[in-house]
């Protein structure tokens, strides 16, 4: 074996070393740009859930007034329901006139109440 025969056998090594060196530093550059990529869409995502996480508040607050409005709103109509069926077995019992007075306030005279 001749020198230049080894110089050329070490000379094509070194060829086929530096081209898996450049595949490689090509693939790591292309997961890195991947990592970057990754990364940045993990920061919005994380901004997105903020964000939501302030609407779902700002909702659940909204649900809990509209829930004590509804309770209110409920409990008003009960009170004026059962003031209306009152009213409705006072007249059909003859203890209130449909005038507004009452039959006892009529037989003794009294003035009809200003409507």
């Amino acid at each position: 074996m001749t020198l230049p025969d080894r110089l050329q056998r070490a000379l094509q090594r070194l060829t086929g070393a530096l081209d898996t060196l450049e595949v490689a530093a090509a693939r790591r550059a292309g997961i890195e740009a991947a990592r970057a990529d990754i990364d940045q869409e993990f920061e919005v995502m994380q901004d997105d859930r903020s964000r939501l996480a302030v609407e779902l508040d700002a909702a659940m607050a909204r649900s809990r007034t509209l829930d004590r409005t509804a309770d209110e709103v409920a409990f008003r109509l009960q009170r004026a329901g059962a003031t209306v069926r009152t009213i409705l077995a006072e007249l059909s019992s003859g203890e209130l006139s449909p005038g507004g007075i009452d039959a006892s306030d009529a037989e003794a005279g009294a003035p009809p109440e200003p409507a």
